[in-house]
């Protein structure tokens, strides 16, 4: 199996995923929130109506527009064979999931579903979908980092 074939596999599972965790979150949340950590982690229910850290808020149509264009730039990309590499690949899966995720519910909510909440730090609400962004942006900025270290080492070798 080819790793494109799998990526779209593991995008589908990750979406659908993120679904069913955010639907258990409506419920299981309605009437308060759940404490993991005391004082540190807990899954609190929060309706985002923005993008990350609660940045351009109330502007759904921007935004819906917005993560459009660019899963369509990044899908395009992808069947045009311009991304290549295992962990590029990976990473712009990761991103793609996450991304698919929020416009869900940028669509059929008019916001985006966030529950698990970082109090130690009192750090932004965020979601399933956040996390595979992030990890997933995590990991393409690794990949450019042992990208751009590769004319290194061939340079050094030639010399």
């Amino acid at each position: 199996m080819s790793i494109a074939m799998i990526s779209l596999i593991a995008v589908i599972v990750l979406i659908v995923l993120d679904q069913i965790i955010k639907y258990w979150a409506v419920g299981a949340l309605a009437t308060g929130s759940i404490t993991l950590i005391d004082k540190v982690l807990s899954f609190t229910y929060y309706e985002n109506r923005g993008a990350a850290f609660g940045l351009m808020q109330n502007m759904q149509t921007f935004l819906i527009i917005a993560s459009v264009i660019i899963l369509i730039g990044i899908m395009v990309l992808v069947c045009l064979g311009r991304i290549k590499g295992n962990l590029l690949i990976s990473s712009i899966s990761l991103i793609v999931a996450g991304g698919i995720g929020n416009l869900i519910d940028r669509v059929t909510n008019g916001y985006v579903i966030d529950f698990i909440y970082f109090e130690l730090i009192d750090f932004p609400i965020f979601n399933f979908a956040d996390c595979c962004i992030v990890v997933g942006c995590g990991l393409m900025i690794l990949y450019v980092m042992m990208d751009d270290l590769k004319p290194k080492k061939e340079k050094e070798q030639k010399s």
